[in-house]
């Protein structure tokens, strides 16, 4: 009988990017036309990672840590 190797699945890492073709160059979170000053929004009124995911179910995994190191990067947070 073969044996099967099963690879662990890895999420790809989420960054918030800017594309001059996309939002009008709004920075977004990677793959998705979420601007990240709105998942930004959410965060400084509080909200957590389950409130921002059940009104954006899209996001990738790990957009909110995402937006949230590019908010402390950019002296937003």
């Amino acid at each position: 009988m073969a044996t099967r190797t099963i690879k662990p699945w890895i999420p790809k890492p989420v960054e918030v990017t800017s594309d001059p073709e996309m939002m009008g160059g709004m920075p977004c979170v990677g793959g998705t036309r979420v601007p990240a000053e709105t998942i930004l929004d959410y965060i400084r009124h509080g909200a957590g990672v389950e409130e921002i995911v059940g009104d954006y179910p899209y996001l990738p995994f790990g957009a909110v840590d995402a937006v949230m190191r590019w908010a402390r990067a950019n002296g937003k947070l």
